[in-house]
């Protein structure tokens, strides 16, 4: 609560000296005296105060006491003021009803009493704090109101947008089953053609692949609300990150019939950050780009330093759909871009501007979206701190995938169905393997195979997939053996806890078959 605001007195007396008396008996903390020789005094402090009290002699020459209580009764503003008439003379009977009848709460006889006028001041002092008190809590309980009020329409809000995401996630993630359950059919129809067949395997693959985008993106938001997100930064050039973003694009833009531009400088930039978070951010907004611009539409991607060299700026542009006016200041915020289509021309959950916005600030970034609005295209302004010294050059090592030869495999996974197509895939590639669905048969199985590679789920039933890498670690036969942790557990506690009981790499399910071929060849 505020401080108490400063009770006012009205003093009003034609002597300076009752005045100063008055005063001098009066004076206390919180209590100002404001003094008036006439009637015609009195009303102009009256008119620019309020006044708690005011303290009125009658005899007065001009305008009396009694004159001027008439005049504060027929003014709004200070009718309600308490009077107390201060009277050297006789108090008759008479002059005592017109006192009352002019608002008069009290007469007082000169030469005043001290302690009775200090017991009725003080009456009326306390009176007009406790005033002063009540105001100050209505004010603070109607704030409190409104601020309520305010946070239940916002509630409500983002509790409306949230069932609407619910809604159009449970209808994304229900969209690919029907695809896939129908490839299904056509691959176990023994008169399909082999064109079908292909047909029916990239439909498979590309579906998915979406249920992958979304799942990961739904694990990034749920990271981000919790603020546990973690970047792997290091010294990376950005120039061969954005190249290999747009390569994977090139298909889907060529597909669509789009022109996808590329201005890169010729000078390397470097910048302290986690390639595959870089690879997230600019995938998705060329991702967007491509998917909301039509056919024949126009995308660009462009970096350039900026004076004074100390930030990159990438900008990725389209002339596609554009961003409306209301929808554009909210366009980085969870739940609501989704909300805002809930139409689903162009799929997905709409949250990847928000996992954008968010991996960006986490790499001392900042990121805008412009649009001139719906129809206009939109741009997206990505600026990212540059490394203030830069390597004068930087060597990736590379990977050999050479020499590949048929390696002694274990794969354990509760999940059988995963554990044997994973095997089969793996005999493909020419491998020998053996499938274990629980963490004691891992350990048996691998004690007689002896494996050279095991892909070793986490999430096992009776022994977790750390317990059994460390009881390997200890058989003396597979010291050597290349532990790899194949998981739905991808935060980076989870790899530093893989790390710590032996695993050699930790890949997230669905494994990226293409990385996990290269990392068997180079073990090979």
């Amino acid at each position: 609560m505020t401080s108490p605001r400063i009770i006012k007195f009205l003093l009003v007396d034609d002597l300076d000296a009752n005045l100063l008396a008055l005063e001098g008996l009066l004076k206390r903390d919180g209590l100002e005296l404001l003094k008036a020789r006439s009637g015609s005094e009195a009303l102009e402090l009256l008119l620019v105060h309020d006044f708690a009290l005011a303290l009125i002699d009658v005899q007065m020459p001009g305008m009396s006491g009694f004159e001027l209580a008439e005049l504060m009764r027929g003014t709004e503003r200070t009718r309600s003021v308490p009077i107390i008439f201060l009277t050297a003379g006789v108090v008759d009977q008479q002059r005592r009803i017109r006192g009352y009848e002019t608002g008069a709460v009290d007469f007082l006889p000169k030469p005043i009493e001290p302690a009775n006028l200090l017991n009725k001041a003080a009456t009326f002092f306390d009176l007009a704090r406790q005033r002063e008190e009540l105001r100050q809590s209505e004010t603070l309980l109607r704030d409190a109101n409104e601020q309520l009020a305010q946070r239940n329409a916002e509630l409500a809000r983002a509790d409306k947008s949230k069932d609407e995401f619910l809604a159009m996630l449970a209808h994304e993630l229900r969209n690919p089953l029907a695809p896939l359950r129908n490839a299904t059919e056509i691959l176990q129809n023994p008169e399909v053609s082999s064109q079908q067949r292909e047909h029916a395997l990239q439909l498979i693959s590309r579906q998915i692949e979406n249920m992958n985008h979304m799942i990961n993106d739904l694990l990034d938001v749920s990271r981000i609300t919790e603020g546990k997100i973690e970047l792997r930064c290091k010294t990376v050039e950005l120039k061969p990150i954005l190249l290999a973003v747009t390569d994977m694009a090139e298909a889907a833009c060529r597909n669509a019939h789009q022109q996808l531009i590329i201005s890169l400088p010729e000078e390397p930039i470097f910048i302290n950050g986690d390639t595959t978070r870089l690879e997230q951010i600019f995938g998705n907004l060329i991702g967007n780009a491509c998917k909301y611009s039509g056919e024949g539409s126009r995308i660009s991607l462009t970096a350039e330093v900026e004076a004074p060299g100390t930030e990159v700026v990438v900008r990725v542009s389209d002339n596609g759909v554009g961003i409306s006016p209301e929808l554009l200041p909210h366009v980085f915020d969870l739940f609501v871009q989704a909300s805002r289509t809930l139409d689903r021309a162009h799929g997905g959950l709409g949250i990847g501007l928000t996992i954008v916005h968010r991996l960006v600030k986490l790499h001392d970034g900042s990121i805008e979206a412009r649009s001139q609005g719906l129809g206009q295209g939109s741009e997206f302004i990505v600026r990212l701190p540059l490394l203030k010294n830069s390597p004068k050059e930087t060597v990736s090592p590379a990977l050999s995938v050479d020499g590949g030869r048929a390696l002694k495999m274990l794969i354990v996974d509760d999940n059988k169905d995963s554990a044997e197509t994973m095997a089969m895939l793996q005999e493909l590639d020419g491998h020998e393997t053996r499938v274990a669905l629980t963490g004691p048969d891992a350990v048996s199985v691998a004690a007689e195979f002896k494996p050279e590679v095991v892909l070793l789920d986490i999430g096992l039933p009776g022994m977790d997939g750390f317990e059994v890498a460390r009881k390997l670690r200890t058989m003396p036969a597979l010291q050597d053996t290349f532990l790899i942790a194949l998981t739905g557990y991808g935060t980076h506690e989870d790899r530093s806890r893989a790390e710590e009981a032996g695993f050699n790499e930790h890949l997230v399910k669905p494994a990226n078959l293409e990385h996990l071929r290269t990392l068997l060849m180079n073990r090979s």
